[in-house]
């Protein structure tokens, strides 16, 4: 079995509030992320997928393919785009962790059905200091 895993980046902007809290608790969990004003991020996704290469291409995947599927099911839902107002935020805050596994769901029936890959995790690079990762362990 072989890993490969593809970068991507992307701008997304979100504010950390859970509609169940008051203001001073919010504060107190997400402190500054909770300003409602919002803030951004560039954020750095990896996607790793696994699998037996190809015994004419020599590939696990297609990187064209995997690019594709990342463009079509994660990117077009978060870049540029205020995380809280998309769908898949409206009933979870758009933690880091969120998007993550937001990401890993929404590759991993697609990449099943259009390749002879396995999704095996996301990993969600939010800062320098913090960075997520959704999937199977290393």
């Amino acid at each position: 079995m072989i890993e490969l895993t593809r970068r991507y980046w992307f701008a997304a902007a979100h504010v950390l509030r859970n509609p169940a809290f008051d203001d001073a608790r919010n504060e107190s969990v997400y402190g500054k992320c909770a300003n409602p004003n919002g803030h951004g991020h560039n954020y750095g996704l990896e996607v790793t997928v696994t699998g037996e290469p190809d015994r004419i291409t020599g590939r696990v995947v297609e990187p064209e393919t995997l690019d594709a599927l990342v463009r079509e099911h994660v990117l077009a839902h978060l870049e540029n785009r205020m995380l809280n107002e998309q769908p898949a935020f409206q009933v979870r805050v758009p933690t880091a962790e969120n998007i993550a596994c937001f990401a890993q769901a929404a590759l991993e029936e697609p990449v099943a059905e259009r390749t002879s890959a396995r999704l095996l995790r996301v990993r969600l690079e939010e800062t320098r200091r913090n960075h997520f990762e959704c999937g199977e362990p290393r």
